[in-house]
């Protein structure tokens, strides 16, 4: 053998099947044992399971028992350790999976009430600006006060043209269309 087939890993005949799953599909199939495993459901189903595994292996004749009650039934504990050894990652997984979820809708929620306080403190600003701005406003009592005093100006001086020290108001009456706009 030459120093240069060590120098070159050897392609393997036998290969494995290679099994790839995505971190999301493997992530909702871990909410989902999880939340079948909180269930009532999931409770009473491995209740009847441990009640049925307990009696057939007491009080049946031994040659029908499986896991007999003088070996402490190790066989049941070892399904159960092994139901437990993978269930416990698994609710883990989900947890994670979940905190990560919150702490994103945390963080959308935080950015939404920042966009309302933004969209608030605005509003605000232009209310604000707008009461500045109506004060500078003439309001329709001030104008009919301006205009009742100009009327008095023009009767006045009217007056002072033609010479005569008292107004007849039919005479004013005629000059805007009669007493009732007419």
């Amino acid at each position: 053998m030459a120093v240069d087939d060590f120098e070159i890993p050897r392609s393997s005949k036998r290969r494995l099947p290679s099994f790839t799953v995505s971190p999301e599909t493997f992530g909702r199939g871990a909410e989902a044992f999880a939340r079948f495993m909180g269930t009532p459901a999931f409770l009473v189903g491995m209740t009847v399971f441990c009640a049925v595994w307990l009696l057939w292996n007491t009080l049946l004749p031994e040659s029908w028992q499986f896991d007999p009650r003088s070996l402490n039934f190790t066989l049941l504990t070892l399904i159960l350790s092994l139901q437990a050894s993978y269930a416990a990652p698994l609710i883990l997984l989900a947890e994670n999976r979940s905190t990560d979820r919150d702490r994103v809708e945390f963080e959308h929620d935080r950015q939404r009430a920042e966009r309302n306080l933004a969209d608030t403190e605005y509003l605000a600003r232009e209310v604000a600006a707008l009461r500045i701005a109506m004060r500078e406003v003439a309001t329709r009592d001030f104008i009919r006060s301006e205009l009742k005093d100009l009327l008095k100006e023009l009767e006045e001086e009217r007056q002072d043209e033609n010479g005569t020290d008292k107004v007849d108001p039919r005479a004013s009456e005629k000059r805007r269309g009669g007493p009732r706009g007419g």
